[in-house]
């Protein structure tokens, strides 16, 4: 594997385990790919480095399970804000 790989895919997963970050996000603050990020985060850094792996796995796990819970807020708050909207013309 490339050098520039190894540092951005142990970089990655640093970011996903201090932030508690989602792929997503992960992939917006690299400026790369949702799938780059995925595949570095689940294929390339379980040979790189065991126990981070370990540990993004934990996060994306959590951030997998709370998934609904964020869409549907985000849709309460996309709502609210189109009533605001109308309330105010």
């Amino acid at each position: 594997m490339w050098d520039y790989i190894i540092k951005r895919v142990i970089t990655e997963g640093e970011y996903i385990v201090e932030h508690g970050a989602t792929v997503r996000a992960a992939a917006v603050r690299f400026n790369i790919s949702k799938s780059t990020v995925h595949k570095d985060v689940t294929e390339r850094l379980e040979e790189l480095d065991k126990d981070l792996y370990e540990e993004v796995k934990k996060v994306l796990s959590k951030n997998l399970s709370e998934r609904h819970i964020r869409g549907g807020m985000a849709t309460k708050c996309k709502y609210a804000s189109l009533k605001s909207e109308r309330g105010a013309l």
